[in-house]
């Protein structure tokens, strides 16, 4: 791999991680005073008017053709459109009220949880870095067990969501920006129906009457597809284990504006389960590292 290709693979993935961990969460924290179900219903409807504009610039409509032709990835990226709708809706809700910090303690496990659930449905083989990272993760949630007001739900929920999806994502071969594309064309006509019925019900923030609030709301779809596309960039011109390590920029950006900027709470059964959780991510990136 040459030289300047690598360092321009790690800016756009220093980048799109960047952009998820900081610009993101402050855009997203601000639009959900909208509403969470109102900014999920229109991340998706805008990224799909943006993806169906790239697909054209970016000649890929041979591809989309193909893949529209093989049933079993269509009917993959079906439940993929389901699980990627409710990580959005889970993400937005919890930095809605406050969560930012339970947020990315799912995204800090997700690639944990990635490493088990290609243990129990792909039989991908475990070494004993990435089984001492899993029994960490473990110990950590046992550990907030025992503790349900410092549980995070949201979290867990987004990391399960996330690696499930992922997981589904990994049974085909499909582009990211195109399986995408698909995802949030199978979620439209219901993303329309909502937004309809948030309008009758009078409790719409997207109108003509509020051009600002509809303008946050559309670029809600460049604040999904800009970041994905450094992030991929990124990963082709890179190595895996570069850019496993250049994606823990997301949750950590994420739990600095959370605890610094927000003031969110943080006790120490939670310091002492990110502590374990660092740990397992420590051990995670060294066993990447030396699998690479």
């Amino acid at each position: 791999m040459k030289h300047t290709q690598f360092k321009t693979g790690i800016i756009y993935a220093t980048m799109g991680s960047l952009w998820w961990g900081l610009l993101g969460t402050v855009f997203f924290k601000y639009v959900s005073q909208f509403g969470a179900l109102e900014v999920t219903i229109h991340r998706l409807i805008w990224t799909f008017f943006i993806l169906s504009i790239t697909t054209v610039i970016f000649k890929k409509i041979n591809i989309l053709k193909t893949i529209l032709n093989q049933k079993k990835n269509l009917i993959i990226l079906f439940f993929t459109s389901i699980l990627i709708f409710l990580n959005w809706g889970t993400w937005i809700y919890a930095i809605s009220v406050n969560k930012i910090i339970d947020a990315s303690y799912g995204y800090f496990i997700f690639p944990i949880l990635n490493i088990f659930l290609g243990y129990i449905f792909l039989k991908e083989k475990l070494n004993s870095k990435r089984k001492i990272s899993i029994i960490a993760v473990i110990l950590s949630s046992v550990f907030l067990l025992f503790n349900l007001d410092s549980f995070p739900t949201v979290g867990f929920l987004v990391a399960f969501f996330w690696s499930s999806y992922n997981l589904l994502r990994k049974k085909i071969n499909v582009d990211t920006d195109i399986g995408l594309f698909i995802e949030s064309l199978y979620l439209l006509p219901l993303a329309l129906i909502v937004s309809y019925l948030i309008y009758k019900s009078g409790n719409n923030d997207f109108s003509l009457g509020n051009p600002l609030n509809s303008l946050m709301l559309i670029i809600g779809g460049f604040m999904t597809v800009i970041p994905l596309y450094l992030f991929i960039k990124g990963l082709e011109k890179t190595t895996m284990a570069t850019s496993g390590l250049i994606f823990f920029i997301t949750p950590t950006s994420q739990f600095l504006l959370g605890f610094f900027y927000y003031n969110e709470p943080f006790d120490m059964t939670k310091l002492t389960s990110f502590i374990i959780i660092w740990i397992a991510v420590i051990i995670y990136l060294k066993d990447l590292y030396e699998s690479n």
